[in-house]
């Protein structure tokens, strides 16, 4: 096989019992899935359900166990991919190691065709309460998270705010015991009017709309909006400019980050360092020295000193 060109992968995540096992056994049975290609299958946490390979569709499909994350290294990616000789690759990861540690091992030409997560939802909530930044972890870049085990009970609501809290673009479903699967279809408007002729952000909005604003920005283009925000100014900044935002939490603590903006004012050197502000601002999406590459550049129009929000840190929910 040729090494050098693309190797679509399939990750499936999630934690121990989740389900994984069973649904990659299922694909792998499914004989639209194999159709001929050769696959790798990394197993990077054994549970107590196992494969049966003698039922997969295809018999080219070469199983490999990732016992310790020391392992996931590029250099034993390649060597299993050249022995199994697969065109394909599909991980069972395991739920307790961080995803970063699998993408910074991947070789160059691997590419995640599809990524999902799966959860038992009688221990979800539970597993999101103790270990939030695992289950962020999981949750930040899947295309589909299934929740299986799900009951009729169960208050769809809060599962949906904690996926929504990691992603907006992730498809949710909800499988019962029975096997039906139901797909969460909670609307999630934005609290913002984005086509008013000012956008007014609440204090507790701000992160919301600051991930927006950076997943849409062709959206905000040319908008005024207006904000709370801590103005910083930093020497290395061009004249005329200074930085507005707040410190965002996205899963936890460990991981609380400034999201600022550049903000354009002639009289930038009259700003107050570290000073609260009600700033109104419109926002062009361009290229700026500050970020070195296109990004929201924000014109000012007003402001007016003010107190810090009663929520410092800025979350998602």
């Amino acid at each position: 096989m040729n090494e050098n060109r693309d190797v679509p992968v399939y990750l499936f995540t999630g934690f121990l019992e989740a389900g994984k096992t069973k649904f990659i056994q299922e694909t792998l049975e499914d004989k639209r899935f194999c159709n001929g290609e050769r696959t790798l299958l990394l197993i990077c946490e054994e549970g107590e359900e196992e494969y049966a390979p003698e039922q997969f569709a295809d018999p080219n499909v070469v199983l490999a166990v990732v016992e310790d994350q020391a392992d996931l290294t590029e250099e034993n990616l390649k060597a299993w991919l050249h022995d199994s000789r697969a065109e394909r690759v599909v991980v069972e990861y395991n739920g307790m190691w961080m995803l970063d540690l699998l993408y910074q091992a991947m070789p160059e030409n691997w590419a995640v065709y599809q990524e999902f997560m799966f959860a038992d939802a009688t221990t979800f909530l539970t597993y999101n309460n103790n270990m939030r930044q695992l289950v962020y972890d999981k949750l930040k870049s899947c295309e589909l998270v299934v929740f299986n085990r799900f009951k009729p009970d169960m208050d769809k609501m809060a599962f949906h705010k904690i996926v929504r809290g990691a992603s907006r673009r992730s498809d949710i479903a909800y499988e019962y015991a029975n096997g039906k699967v139901v797909y969460d279809d909670i609307q999630d408007p934005l609290p913002f009017d984005v086509n008013a002729p000012v956008i007014q952000i609440n204090d507790e909005d701000y992160a919301l709309w600051y991930r927006d604003m950076s997943e849409e920005p062709k959206k905000y283009e040319g908008k005024t909006v207006k904000f709370k925000c801590r103005a910083l100014k930093r020497g290395k900044l061009p004249k005329g400019c200074f930085v507005v935002g707040r410190h965002v939490m996205t899963c936890c603590v460990e991981d609380i980050q400034f999201a600022g903006l550049v903000c354009q004012w002639d009289k930038a050197d009259l700003v107050q360092d570290e000073s609260w502000m009600i700033l109104t601002a419109k926002i062009n999406y361009k290229f700026h020295r500050a970020y070195g590459k296109r990004g929201p550049v924000l014109t000012y129009l007003d402001s007016a000193l003010t107190s810090a929000p009663a929520q410092d840190v800025a979350t998602f929910y």
